[in-house]
């Protein structure tokens, strides 16, 4: 009786241990340079980026549903990115800029450029 309750034990650790393990990798996608912003799981990653002025935002959509980037104040627009795309933009003024997307507009986030 022992050994079944060890064994049941042993599997339920075994199980969420690989359950967090799968988590983990399946986590947000993040920029991997400066300047790169991720477009995946309908998220902007990382959602608020700071960088210098003259410095270019690279926007790559890897998600199978097509997004935009948009500034709200309307300084600029991408196409639709389809999957793999990309869209670049140089920010040569300081400022807080919002961007969203305009098909999924609950996808937001927030460039500072000093």
């Amino acid at each position: 009786m022992q050994i079944l309750t060890l064994r049941r034990v042993s599997r339920v650790l075994l199980l969420g241990a690989s359950l967090f393990a799968v988590a983990a990798g399946s986590s947000v996608a993040r920029a991997q340079t400066p300047g790169a912003v991720v477009i995946k799981n309908f998220m902007f990653s990382p959602m608020a980026m700071t960088v210098k002025a003259g410095s270019t935002v690279t926007w790559k959509n890897l998600d199978g549903e097509p997004h935009t980037v948009v500034n709200d104040a309307g300084l600029f627009r991408s196409a639709a990115l389809d999957q793999n795309d990309t869209y670049q933009f140089k920010f040569d003024k300081p400022g807080v800029y919002k961007v969203f997307c305009g098909i999924h507009p609950t996808m937001k986030e927030t460039i500072t450029v000093e």
